[in-house]
């Protein structure tokens, strides 16, 4: 594993199950300009590829709930997940990330959760969406806060990527 050159290319493959009638707040080059500068900031030392590739599902509180409960036996809805593919064991040869993508994991993102979140902190729905997506992204790339510790040195990341894309939070 190395660093990587912050030329390469990572998409983000936005599924919208929320707004599906309404226009969402975030089209979806915007989120793959956010998470392009998040990948180019952080220069993760992961499996070097020529790309690589996230899924954002944006949902509701029942579907996240559904999620949490079968993958993390939490029956309640929550404001993100994020399953990341780098840690199964499951390992492919090397040869394959110079033609396809290597899959980072998915991120899901309970729209409902979020406003509700957004309104509590008086935040915009776009920067509540954008802090849950940045949080879920570091998990994708490795980074946890099993104590309070390394939950600060997170929303400190998480603070200095937000301020990349234009999203700065104040007491956040």
């Amino acid at each position: 594993m190395t660093a990587l050159s912050s030329t390469l290319a990572i998409e983000i493959n936005v599924q919208d199950d929320y707004y599906l009638e309404s226009s969402s707040p975030i089209p979806a080059q915007t989120w793959q300009n956010w998470v392009q500068d998040w990948f180019n900031i952080l220069s993760p030392t992961i499996q070097e590829a020529n790309s690589y590739e996230v899924s954002l599902l944006l949902t509701d509180d029942r579907g996240i709930q559904e999620l949490n409960a079968q993958y993390r036996q939490k029956d309640q809805p929550t404001d993100v997940l994020a399953f990341a593919s780098l840690e199964t064991d499951f390992s492919l040869p090397s040869e394959i990330f110079l033609i396809e993508p290597l899959y980072l994991g998915d991120i899901i993102i309970s729209v409902e959760t979020a406003n509700r979140q957004a309104q509590e902190h008086e935040y915009t729905l776009i920067q509540e969406l954008a802090w849950l997506a940045a949080h879920g992204f570091l998990h994708l790339l490795g980074w946890d806060h099993p104590d309070e510790e390394h939950l600060i040195a997170m929303l400190s990341q998480q603070e200095t990527l937000l301020t990349k894309v234009g999203l700065l939070f104040e007491n956040q």
